[in-house]
């Protein structure tokens, strides 16, 4: 009947930081390279502050997403 609604999850297999911008591009389906670099972008624009601040509350209120392939990390090394 009705569509389904995506949620937006941090990464926890592509984070740098915290994993919003990885979450953001999976969420997307954007490179996250991209997203890094439009965060950056974004940071100097705003004189860091206000991006600082807003990322920090996304870091606070954005959930960290289930690992999406966990057959990679557990897989053995050979």
């Amino acid at each position: 009947m009705g569509m389904a609604m995506r949620r937006l999850y941090r990464s926890t297999t592509d984070r740098k930081v915290a994993g919003i911008c990885g979450g953001l591009a999976e969420f997307w389906d954007y490179d996250p390279t991209i997203i890094r670099l439009a965060a950056v972008l974004l940071a100097l624009v705003t004189v860091l502050v206000p991006f600082v601040i807003t990322y920090l509350i996304g870091w606070i209120i954005i959930p960290e997403g289930a690992n999406q392939n966990p057959q990679v990390k557990d897989a053995p090394r050979t």
